[in-house]
């Protein structure tokens, strides 16, 4: 089956008839958009990064038709300015950002990011470092967890979840996506339009893998590694993440912004890709430097 990047068609009508030679993907994930930029700019080079080893290896065989055009370097958001230096390619033309999980994290049970099956309590989009989920949740003090699970989870339950997880961690400590899930869903209580683990299970991966922290600083390095006139393409899913990119680019001297409001995928988009409902796509240039 063909992938079809989120919000494909709006990210190429961003760049229509501009002269992109140098494109930065900074997180490429199955590739999508970055075959997309090279078929439709076919003097362009792209760069793309990801954090996960797992999604750099299929990007690289599902672009290997584009040969040197198409360079993939393992790295997260924070590294791009280090990753460019060393490459030695100069600033970019366009620099995408696109947020959050991909479908093959979540698709794959072993990863932990899902609790749709059974599974070890990971979460970890680079699984070469860091803490797990399952390390947060028997580690955490009660208050620090239900802080964390409000705070990225924007889950009103967070401190009756806390206290379930404390609970239970005691008899035994908690390993795996199903026991959390379950325990979760017994603390909330609730019967809504998505399923009661869901916000817990966000906070946790956001915070096991920095998300926060690594788009402030991506977005940083990215609004300072940006050709003059060049420009920077966020796509996030999280209204948290919104809020963050929504409020850099506007309050960033550097940059104009080009949608005055959100770009939102289409009926159609919507209709085929459940996972796209809540994309939201932000633009902004690059000043040019005045004289």
């Amino acid at each position: 089956m063909t992938h079809l990047p989120v919000l494909r068609a709006e990210v190429l009508d961003f760049l229509a008839g501009r002269d992109v030679r140098l494109f930065l993907d900074a997180t490429v994930g199955l590739g999508g958009h970055s075959r997309a930029v090279l078929e439709a700019h076919p003097e362009a080079r792209v760069v793309g990064i990801d954090r996960d080893m797992e999604m750099v290896k299929v990007a690289k065989e599902k672009l290997q038709e584009f040969g040197e055009r198409a360079v993939l370097v393992h790295a997260p958001f924070s590294a791009l300015g280090r990753v460019l230096d060393d490459l030695r390619l100069g600033a970019p033309d366009a620099i995408l950002m696109d947020l959050g999980v991909s479908s093959p994290q979540l698709d794959d049970a072993g990863r932990g990011f899902s609790f749709r099956s059974d599974a070890p309590l990971d979460m970890r989009m680079d699984q070469s470092r860091g803490e797990t989920a399952a390390d947060l949740v028997n580690r955490l003090p009660e208050t620090e967890l239900a802080d964390l699970i409000y705070g990225l989870g924007d889950e009103r339950h967070s401190r009756r979840i806390a206290a379930a997880i404390v609970a239970e961690r005691r008899k035994e400590p908690i390993r795996t996506t199903g026991r959390l899930a379950e325990i979760v869903r017994r603390a909330a209580r609730g019967r809504g339009r998505i399923d009661a683990a869901t916000r817990t299970f966000q906070a946790l991966r956001m915070a096991v893998n920095r998300e926060i922290e690594e788009l402030r600083m991506g977005l940083d390095a990215a609004a300072g590694r940006l050709a003059e006139g060049g420009r920077m393409l966020v796509i996030s899913f999280h209204s948290g993440e919104d809020r963050i990119v929504k409020g850099f680019l506007r309050s960033d001297s550097r940059l104009l912004v080009l949608t005055k409001k959100v770009v939102r995928p289409g009926e159609a988009e919507a209709r085929g890709n459940p996972r796209a409902r809540s994309a939201r796509l932000r633009v902004a240039e690059r000043r040019k430097a005045v004289a």
